[in-house]
Order: C-alpha cells, then structure tokens, then sequence
C-alpha cells in the first residue's frame, strides 16, 4: 500500500531507502544522531519535508518503519514532536513517554534523547532555534536568563493551552502549504514566530515556567507613555510586545498589565489600532486609482485580508472600499 503523502508535500527535502543517507539529512536540518533499523523492520522507506524561517521552523518526517533515534545532546534547537498517526517512544534524561496525536513531545537540547519510531508513525515537528528562543525569553521575563531552558518531554495535546500552540503550528503550515502571502512579509512573519515561542513558553512547562506565570511588577505609567510613543514611531515596521517591552525596559507581562489597568487595553490591540488609524489616513488621502486596499493593508502590516477588512469596518463603520471610493 502507498505511503500516505506527508504534510508540506511541495517542500520535500529528501526520500529515500539508504538508512545513512537519511541520517545524514536529518542530522542537517535538526542535529546529528544515530540511526538503527529497529528489530522488526521491514522495508526502510525514510520522508522529509520541510520549510526553516527565520527563527522557527517546520518539517514533517516518516522513516516508513520501525527506527531507533539516539542523540548526545545537540545544544542547537528545540524540537516539538507531533505525531501524525502512531506511535513513538522518547527518552529524555529520566522522563519517558509515548508519544501519539493525543500526546506529543517537546525535546531540549541539553539532554540525551532516544526515540524508538513504530511503523507508520509519521510525524509534524516544530523546530526552535535555541538562541532565539532564549532570547525571546529573555525579553518576555526582562531579564537575560541565568540557564538554559528545560521543558517537561511530555505534552498532552488535548489540554486547551496546548491546542492554542497548535492553532499557530497548524496556521503556520497551512501558509506553506497554500502559498500564503504570509510568508513573503517580513513583520508578519516575525509576529507569527514570536507568537509560536510565547506559546511554547507559557504551554510546556519548564524551568522558567514560574517566574512566566508570577504576578509581575506594575510598571510606571511613564513606561506606558514610553511604550506608546514608540508603537507610534515604528508602527510601519516588524514590531512585536516583545520588542516594545525591551524597548521601554520592562517585562512583556508587566506592559501588557501596564497597558490593561491604564489604557483599558493591550499592546497588541494598541498596536493594531495605530496601524488602522494610519491606514485610514492613507486611504482617505488616495482617490481610486491611486492606490488599492490590499496594498495599503500589507503596508501597514495586515496580511489577512478578510481579518483587516472586519476589524477596520469595526472600528471605523465601513469597510476600507467604502473609505478609499468616498475620497474622490
């Protein structure tokens, strides 16, 4: 029976029958490992599939059979383990798990890992380069952190933190597989990478998982000010709460409470509510033929379309079509 097609089906980096080959491969897109057919391997069948971005990655992998995976640590990346179908044994230091589309994994790099994959076991993995996660960490606590990070292996993916981090994967691979707009704007696509490590980091617990979700400091309405005079200034550009926090020297948890308790609302939303003042100004200023709606959204950071046309008739009480044919 023909194998199932993998995810990112126009995106394959390899296929192949040679079980060294496919070490070699693996070992360039994540680390390197040892590969071993498994005890009751049949016919040694190994699929990759893959995009890298920027600061995150995401590939889907079937070695078509029964495989062991051993693995000093790598020091390189973080890798989230999501089970198509199947089933896989991790190891990870002391912690254990099988891992099935119930129950996925999330592997540090400071560990010894072996994974022993069953046939028909195909699988999604998130890839996070370490430096900038830890960096994006970094900037979530306000602080440079003192160790690296250590996530728990196991992830139960029924749990509702859990699906939110998938619903970024998920929106992720769907831009891939269908040539999204997405992938071709720089400040949309730093957002959504940002958005898949804030998610890992509040979701998979971890070594840091505490000083994340403990009350932080409320910061003076002058970080406020600060905050909102630079999302001012550079709302044309790749921006993100992480960058603003850092900017104005306070955590992204304290500004988002900053920003909750002063403004009644969040930077995010703050943000968003600049761009669309700017884009209304631009459309008002441009009569039909001058300019079009898509151009002027993508410019001003919406890549969604059908989204930045509902928030803008929310706002402004028509649609930008209505704003940009009215100026004549």
């Amino acid at each position: 029976m023909p194998a199932r097609p993998l995810p990112l089906a126009e995106y394959e980096l390899f296929h192949t029958r040679d079980l060294d080959e496919a070490r070699v491969l693996v070992a360039n897109a994540f680390a390197p490992h040892e590969l071993h057919p498994g005890k009751h391997e049949t016919r040694f069948d190994a699929r990759m599939n893959g995009v890298a971005f920027d600061r995150t990655g995401l590939y889907a992998i079937d070695y078509g059979t029964e495989a062991r995976v051993d693995t000093a640590p790598w020091e390189s990346c973080f890798l989230v383990a999501l089970p198509l179908s199947g089933a896989v044994e991790v190891s990870l230091g002391r912690e254990q798990v099988l891992a099935t589309p119930e129950f996925g994994s999330v592997q540090s790099p400071t560990e010894r890992v072996s994974l022993r994959w069953l046939t028909g076991a195909p699988h999604l993995v998130a890839w996070f380069d370490r430096w900038a996660l830890e960096a994006h960490l970094g900037g979530m606590l306000g602080r440079e952190p003192h160790r690296p990070i250590t996530f728990s292996l196991g992830m139960d993916l029924t749990e509702p933190l859990s699906r939110s981090l998938l619903s970024v994967v998920d929106l992720l691979r769907r831009e891939v597989e269908t040539g999204g707009d997405l992938l071709n704007q720089p400040l949309s696509l730093k957002q959504l990478e940002g958005l898949l490590m804030t998610q890992l980091l509040l979701t998979q617990p971890s070594n840091y998982t505490s000083e994340l979700t403990k009350q932080q400091p409320r910061p003076a309405p002058a970080a406020v000010r600060q905050a909102m005079e630079l999302i001012e200034a550079r709302a044309a550009q790749p921006l993100t709460v992480t960058d603003i926090a850092e900017a104005v020297g306070v955590g992204v948890r304290a500004l988002q409470e900053g920003f909750r308790r002063h403004l009644d609302t969040t930077p995010t939303a703050h943000l968003r509510d600049v761009r669309l003042e700017h884009v209304r100004a631009e459309l008002t200023g441009c009569g039909p033929g001058a300019t079009t709606v898509a151009d002027v959204a993508h410019r001003w950071g919406f890549v969604r379309l059908d989204h930045f046309s509902r928030v803008y008739r929310e706002r402004f009480g028509e649609s930008p079509s209505e704003t940009l044919h009215r100026c004549r």
